[in-house]
């Protein structure tokens, strides 16, 4: 994927959630002061509020592909690891790997609804808000929300984060959705395997 698309469209940051239970936090980002967020739940509704915003770019915060030689996410004897995941091990950024217990769920969400916005033609890439936080020197969600928010405002970011609290899920997609409009900008990198599965991180002297 070029980063050479137009910033003029917004960035969409998706916190995906394993379940449409449970909410899924979601960041349309226009510019760092244009940020809106809210919470999603089905898939139905992603996908409705994804394509009202035309986006040059949807960031997903769940795996969107398997490692190479398993063939479904169910398949016990399947290595566990893509290449991007053996990178965040090599840079010591703790993640879950796919495979592991609620991740299932999660990854066969986030592979479907990949599957459904590039049928779209809407470009769609997968995050990492806690490894790109680690890599901006910002505070992962579980120390204190409050504290997250108010970093990313330092960071200067607006919109929605300086008028109300908003939820880990939102500030996780708002997280992604500046890291999707930093590789617009070419300061974020994706890592791993192109013909595997990538993932989006922010460059290391963004």
């Amino acid at each position: 994927m070029s980063s050479a698309r137009s910033p003029a469209r917004p960035v969409v940051g998706l916190d995906l959630a394993g379940s449409p239970a449970r909410a899924t936090g979601c960041c349309v980002l226009r510019s760092t002061r244009s940020v809106r967020a809210s919470v999603l739940g089905s898939d139905r509704e992603i996908l409705s509020a994804v394509a009202a915003v035309e986006p040059a770019l949807v960031v997903i915060d769940a795996p969107l592909s398997l490692p190479r030689g398993r063939a479904t996410i169910e398949d016990r004897s399947g290595p566990h690891l893509r290449a991007c995941d053996r990178e965040l091990l090599r840079r010591r950024i703790r993640f879950f790997p796919l495979t592991l217990g609620p991740m299932r769920m999660l990854t066969a969400r986030g592979m479907r609804l990949g599957s459904e916005f590039s049928d779209r033609g809407i470009p769609v890439v997968e995050g990492y808000p806690g490894g790109s936080q680690d890599l901006l020197g910002l505070p992962r969600k579980q120390a204190g929300i409050r504290r997250l928010q108010r970093r990313l405002r330092e960071a200067g970011l607006g919109g929605d984060l300086l008028r109300r609290p908003l939820t880990h899920d939102e500030l996780d997609a708002v997280t992604i959705a500046w890291v999707g409009r930093m590789f617009l900008h070419g300061d974020a990198v994706l890592i791993g395997d192109a013909d595997e599965g990538q993932m989006l991180l922010p460059r290391a002297d963004a």
